[in-house]
């Protein structure tokens, strides 16, 4: 795998004006040699720069696409943004197969491989705490869902036969609607707790939007867990013990990830 400004050894790269370097993540003991295969952004080779005990995942990437004017653009194609999730994901998942990785977010880009150590130097003690935390661990990503309210088309027989007899249907209808979904966020909480007690970590995250979930109903949890890899298989059972309680609600776990939501920095 090409190295780039190795301690003690070769030049660091420096970048051209129309280039700069693209950071996926930061490792820490990884084979870089495991690496080989894998393409980065624009389908570019791996390079790494090491600063002591940690190891960065680079490649080179145009600033036509990269630099900040191009990017505020980019970011808002949605089909030049899949790529590049596409192509950092697939950077960070071969990575933290193999050792401790920290993914840094979608397109950090440095001017030059100097640049590269400069935020190594400076994050380094940070680095080595999320590192030690994520090792030998994994993420799950843990959805509960609300059902959506069964319609019903109102026959002749069920139209109210007053204004007062339809305020009075609606507002019923409202309590139980606030009464199955106050029932599934409590259920929810009690999911959270159990599968908390399994992990090393856990994190609640903004519920997210049916279009973008892929699921109907209403989210009423988002978490992420860190879990050892050991406990994965435990877990999963877990999740899947969970889901037979709560028949009346939607619970999506998936997994392992890279630790996306315990160890990002930059």
């Amino acid at each position: 795998m090409p190295r780039s400004g190795k301690t003690g050894g070769v030049q660091a790269r420096k970048a051209t004006p129309e280039t700069g370097r693209y950071l996926y993540a930061v490792c820490r003991g990884v084979d870089t040699e495991s690496l080989r295969t894998v393409r980065g952004i624009e389908d570019q080779p791996l390079e790494v720069v090491e600063h002591l005990d940690l190891v960065a995942l680079v490649s080179t990437v145009p600033l036509s696409s990269f630099g900040e004017e191009a990017l505020r653009s980019n970011l808002e194609d949605l089909a030049w943004l899949e790529t590049a999730v596409r192509s950092h994901d697939a950077v960070v998942h071969a990575a933290s197969a193999l050792a401790p990785t920290a993914p840094m977010r979608l397109a950090t880009i440095c001017f030059d491989d100097h640049a590269v150590r400069a935020r190594l130097r400076e994050w380094y003690i940070s680095l080595t705490h999320v590192l030690d935390r994520v090792e030998g661990c994994s993420e799950w990503s843990v959805k509960v869902l609300s059902p959506p309210a069964a319609s019903s088309s109102p026959t002749v027989d069920a139209r109210p036969s007053s204004g007062a007899e339809y305020l009075r249907r609606k507002k019923a209808a409202a309590a139980e609607r606030a009464d199955t979904t106050e029932s599934a966020v409590a259920s929810a909480g009690l999911i959270y707790e159990q599968l908390s007690g399994r992990a090393r970590a856990s994190r609640q995250l903004p519920h997210q939007d049916p279009r973008l979930s892929g699921h109907e109903g209403t989210m009423v949890l988002n978490a992420a867990f860190l879990v050892s890899d050991a406990e994965a298989r435990s877990f999963a059972d877990l999740i899947g013990l969970l889901a037979d309680e709560h028949l009346g609600l939607l619970v999506d776990g998936r997994g392992p990830w890279p630790p996306y939501s315990f160890a990002m920095l930059g």
